[in-house]
């Protein structure tokens, strides 16, 4: 190569880095570990629903509320399902089994009345072996082993449920949950509370999530999983989110209840969202530079009075519950363990 295509070659490559770094100064891109951009998208304001709610309790219970989806357009023009694209919108199973649900009436007393035996098996090896997993989310989970859809939770926002899974499979094997915090306040990341205090709480009430589950190969729920999150509201203004390699921290907010700071924007709220990668659920998807899950008290989640949880200590003994640093803002969730 002469000196002549050195230089061109050099003066290319520069000004690819200048431009990668107004991209980084911009706060427009960020590149993961492969090198693959990532862009942060931002929007204001309400969503406009398309699907009233996905699952209508059949029975009349205490806490009902619908779990409606809407659309809404980021100032990049880019058009985001909210709170989240779900196997459960796109009818997509097995439908979860319940270990309790108010609204199938399945309520049993305590742990010794649960029972796994009539819970089909999801068949992920055929030589593998038959694993037993139970599960409490908040509010809505989809489970994958291996890129294999193996449980759609099938009450996706309130009452508050849990469920049985069985699936066969090998070591290692990879599980990858999709996490919701579902609104009411489409796009803004907020519920109606249940319990009016003022209108500025209960009306305008930033939710939280969990996830907490415990498998019968000795597999739970703690801060070796990844939490990664893609959907982080309500927010007063964008800046408040700061990104550090692949976290997407709002340090200056408060992580929990009591302590979360509430942003009086109401309907002017933002929300920052970020492109759920291709293939997250394959066990060859890289989230080795992701962060790892946070673990959080029963007192945390405020699960304290939810018999779907509470009536069965037994089965989720030592299990933790996680989510990602913030369980206040962030709503959509993507966890992932690699069982060896």
């Amino acid at each position: 190569m002469n000196l002549k295509h050195i230089l061109m070659k050099f003066v290319f490559l520069i000004m690819v880095a200048l431009c990668w770094q107004s991209a980084f100064a911009a706060g427009e891109a960020k590149l993961d570990p492969d090198n693959t951009v990532y862009k942060r998208m931002v929007t204001q304001g309400p969503a406009s629903p398309f699907i009233e709610t996905l699952y209508k309790c059949p029975v009349t219970v205490a806490n009902h509320r619908l779990s409606s989806v809407g659309k809404i357009t980021a100032t990049d023009g880019t058009v985001i399902i909210v709170p989240a694209e779900t196997a459960l919108q796109k009818g997509l199973g097995p439908k979860s089994v319940d270990l309790y649900s108010e609204c199938a009436q399945i309520t049993p007393k305590n742990a010794s009345e649960v029972s796994a035996k009539d819970v089909p098996v999801v068949v992920v090896d055929s030589d593998g072996e038959v694993i037993t997993g139970y599960i409490v989310a908040d509010n809505y989970y989809e489970m994958w082993v291996n890129g294999k859809l193996v449980s759609v939770d099938n009450t996706p926002y309130t009452p508050f449920n849990s469920a049985i899974v069985k699936f066969k499979v090998k070591r290692p094997y990879t599980m990858a949950f999709l996490l919701v915090d579902w609104d009411e306040h489409l796009g803004l990341g907020m519920e109606q509370f249940p319990v009016p205090v003022t209108e500025k709480t209960s009306q305008w009430y930033p939710g939280d999530g969990g996830l907490i589950a415990k498998f019968s190969d000795g597999t739970m729920t703690d801060s070796s999983w990844k939490a990664q999150t893609f959907y982080i509201a309500p927010l007063n203004d964008p800046s408040e989110v700061v990104e550090k390699g692949n976290v997407h921290d709002t340090p200056l907010k408060g992580r929990v209840h009591p302590f979360a700071k509430k942003p009086d924007c109401k309907d002017q709220c933002f929300a920052i969202h970020y492109p759920i990668p291709e293939n997250w659920q394959s066990k060859r998807f890289n989230d080795l530079n992701w962060p790892r899950a946070w673990e959080y008290t029963d007192e945390d989640i405020g699960v304290n009075a939810l018999p779907a949880y509470t009536r069965y200590p037994e089965i989720f003994s030592g299990a933790r519950w996680i989510w990602t640093q913030n369980l206040v803002l962030d709503n959509v969730v993507i966890a992932r363990k690699t069982v060896r």
